[in-house]
């Protein structure tokens, strides 16, 4: 027992030894949560509290149940295989297994992934007659999965609002009869029938609530209602819920967690105050300081104080850069750097708020030959969103490309199906001719009229696109394709896949071609290099290139957080919402506790995003740092006023009444209208002759900055 003890500081060892009753432990970053939860466990067996019959833990990824069962078996004598320890959805399936019958199911039920679940979405609009370009099946798929993951039913749900979500609702009901008819379950059905099965089956209830003295949650701060009410359920008799997480660490309510089971489990179980594990085991001293002094801005936290004996560190060093192509040329310095000061590339990260943002990145390393790898996500140029992009670009500059052609004929849905497509392979091959020249001899009837239509696109694209710049053939083809509409209406990952789209734009404003003729076809290649190139091999040394999110629960000896500007990070989303700013500084809180030894903050004065120049202040998390942790190595940023309302706005700044436009004739107050963000007014301008620059506060879309060599603006 005093092996298994051994090492544990004061608060991991009150965790580890407390009481048979509940408890929270608000585990900070580094604290050892994994070390608790598992001796835990451990020591509850060791003691003889529990038997291994006895216990349910439950963590939020394989990844982490196998780690937990690799730890439990090196510190007692116990078959760990047989112990119920996995994830939420991989219990929950357990269980329904064993009370298939009383659940509803066939013994022989099968699980569909995401994917699986898509295609089921598929069959179901196909069999009512319902098109999947006015309800697309991603959406579909959320709406289903948001309501199942909040506990309810489609005949539950209140009286729609209008006559598109009267459909949805109908949809949820027709899906899940098909669900019965098949004997299939999805992720999000494997929760709710194993909660729905256990609220109404009062003996299965009280006899897993009896046998599982103990139940132990990781990552407890990530759990959603539904999950908790179901914790609740199996804790009903025995109230012994032992839960690890750290309220400072919520970031994924846009996922459904809900940070205030925290506070719910101290009311509903009786725990009068949490275990507090404050010693910090990976940052030094200067970064903890830093991540304490801006996450006590948030209001409702349960509170804590991370620590550690490691010493105070090297001060966090600050950099804003002129521009975003700077800041990464000063990233990839400082990379160079670090490896000659002895870090390891793989021991590097490089974080930002958005995918969209590694395309700078990804095109500076590029050229300085450094290795990297995306975690958690694909290269930009190997993102499905800008394959589809580029196809339709490399079909403008030739129509005969036919795995182009092939790539998007039916992106988005155009009633193009695979047979139609194979028939169209088989003509050019009988004839020696293109797919494109296939489709354009493609005849009469309702499948030809849809192939003309296709045609009829790519004709209108290249004609109108002969005399535009790239960025604003790229801008002209995301629209006009279709493209821009299908990912708006992607409640998922729509908004990400938008960004990237208009990050696409950025990148073919930036580029530079050698010879100006073949601008676009310099473009496509060297698209079409940077996505083949450096992506380095599972196992080598690489930097590692992450967003924020896909970074939590990983460390690093030498972390970048990139891209610290208002509107970007915290995101402009966050910014009329007093909660969504605190899981901004939560998400920052995060970033910066991933470092060790270095930390590196930058921002930029000028950035293209969203196909557009602009020109943001320094976000207000470098500022909630105290100065006297920070070493500036570029000119101190000015302190500024924020106005939640007006992110890329100085609030003490008065709008100005002179000409804003020049040549161009706009004025301050004057209202314009621009094809995707609407109507809006405009409230400030920079620089002069062509090169001007309007910010506009668009009703729906928010303030921007917009360059008029870009921007088509008419007054509204």
């Amino acid at each position: 027992m005093s092996d298994l003890l051994a090492g544990l500081n004061p608060e991991q060892l009150r965790a580890v030894t407390w009481p048979a009753k509940s408890a929270l432990v608000l585990a900070g970053a580094g604290s050892g949560k994994t070390r608790v939860l598992t001796t835990r466990i451990a020591w509850l067996l060791s003691t003889g509290q529990v038997s291994p019959h006895g216990v349910l833990a439950v963590t939020f990824t394989n990844k982490a149940a196998r780690e937990m069962q690799t730890r439990l078996s090196a510190q007692v004598a116990v078959n760990v295989r047989t112990m119920w320890i996995g994830t939420f959805h991989g219990l929950c399936n357990r269980l329904l297994r064993v009370h298939y019958r009383d659940a509803g199911l066939p013994q022989t039920f099968q699980i569909l992934d995401s994917a699986d679940q898509q295609s089921a979405i598929k069959r179901l609009l196909k069999s009512l007659e319902l098109s999947d370009e006015k309800y697309p099946p991603r959406q579909v798929q959320a709406f289903i999965n948001g309501n199942k993951e909040a506990g309810v039913r489609a005949e539950a749900l209140p009286p729609a609002l209008n006559p598109y979500e009267a459909k949805l609702i109908e949809l949820y009901a027709a899906y899940d009869a098909q669900c019965r008819r098949e004997g299939v379950a999805d992720f999000a059905e494997l929760l709710l029938r194993s909660y729905e099965l256990l609220s109404r089956n009062a003996a299965l209830r009280a006899h897993y609530s009896s046998r599982f003295a103990h139940i132990l949650v990781d990552e407890f701060q990530d759990t959603n209602r539904l999950q908790y009410a179901w914790l609740k359920l199996l804790a009903s008799d025995s109230g012994a819920l032992f839960a690890v997480g750290d309220d400072d660490q919520s970031i994924y309510s846009f996922r459904g967690a809900e940070v205030g089971n925290m506070r719910a489990l101290l009311s509903d179980f009786h725990v009068a105050e949490p275990v507090r594990l404050e010693q910090n085991y990976r940052s030094v001293g200067t970064i903890l300081d830093a991540a304490n002094a801006l996450i006590e801005r948030n209001d409702g936290r349960l509170g804590k104080q991370l620590w550690t004996d490691a010493g105070e560190g090297e001060k966090i060093r600050v950099y804003q850069a002129h521009s975003d192509g700077d800041e990464a040329e000063f990233i990839i310095d400082e990379v160079k750097g670090l490896q000659r000061d002895g870090f390891s590339l793989s021991d590097i990260a490089v974080l930002y708020r958005s995918n969209a943002q590694s395309r700078m990145l990804e095109h500076v390393l590029v050229k300085a030959g450094l290795p990297y790898r995306i975690y958690g996500g694909l290269r930009f140029f190997e993102r499905q969103e800008i394959k589809h992009a580029l196809a339709y670009l490399r079909l403008v500059a030739n129509p005969d490309d036919d795995n182009a052609l092939l790539r998007v004929i039916n992106v988005p849905a155009r009633g193009i199906g695979a047979r139609t497509v194979e028939n169209l392979q088989a003509v050019g091959r009988e004839q020696g001719v293109s797919l494109w020249q296939a489709c354009c001899a493609s005849g009469k009837g309702r499948t030809a009229a849809k192939i003309g239509e296709f045609v009829l696109l790519i004709e209108k694209l290249r004609d109108k696109s002969r005399d535009l710049k790239l960025a604003e053939t790229v801008s002209l083809i995301v629209n006009d394709s279709g493209l821009y509409d299908m990912y708006e209406q992607d409640k998922k990952d729509g908004e990400e896949r938008l960004a990237n789209l208009d990050e696409l734009v950025n990148a073919a404003a930036g580029f530079l071609p050698d010879q100006p003729e073949l601008e676009m076809v310099e473009f496509l290649n060297a698209a079409s290099l940077e996505a083949g190139e450096h992506q380095a091999d599972a196992g080598s040394d690489a930097l590692q290139l992450m967003t924020v999110h896909a970074a939590k629960g990983l460390e690093f000896q030498a972390v970048f957080v990139t891209g610290l500007e208002e509107g970007l990070f915290p995101h402009e989303n966050s910014m009329s919402d007093g909660k969504g700013l605190q899981e901004e500084r939560r998400l920052m809180y995060v970033a910066v506790t991933r470092a060790r030894q270095r930390l590196y903050l930058s921002s930029a004065q000028s950035r293209m995003l969203h196909g557009q120049s602009r020109y943001p202040i320094p976000s207000r998390f470098i500022e909630e740092i105290p100065a006297e942790l920070t070493r500036v190595l570029s000119a101190q940023p000015k302190a500024q006023v924020w106005n939640n309302q007006a992110p890329w706005q100085k609030a003490a700044a008065a709008p100005r009444s002179q000409p804003a436009g020049g040549k161009h004739g706009f004025s301050i107050g004057q209202s314009l209208a621009h094809a995707k963000f609407g109507v809006g007014v405009v409230i400030d301008a920079e620089g002069s002759g062509d090169d001007v620059r309007l910010q506009i506060n668009f009703a729906e879309h928010g303030l921007k900055w917009l360059d008029l060599r870009y921007a088509k603006l008419t007054p509204a």
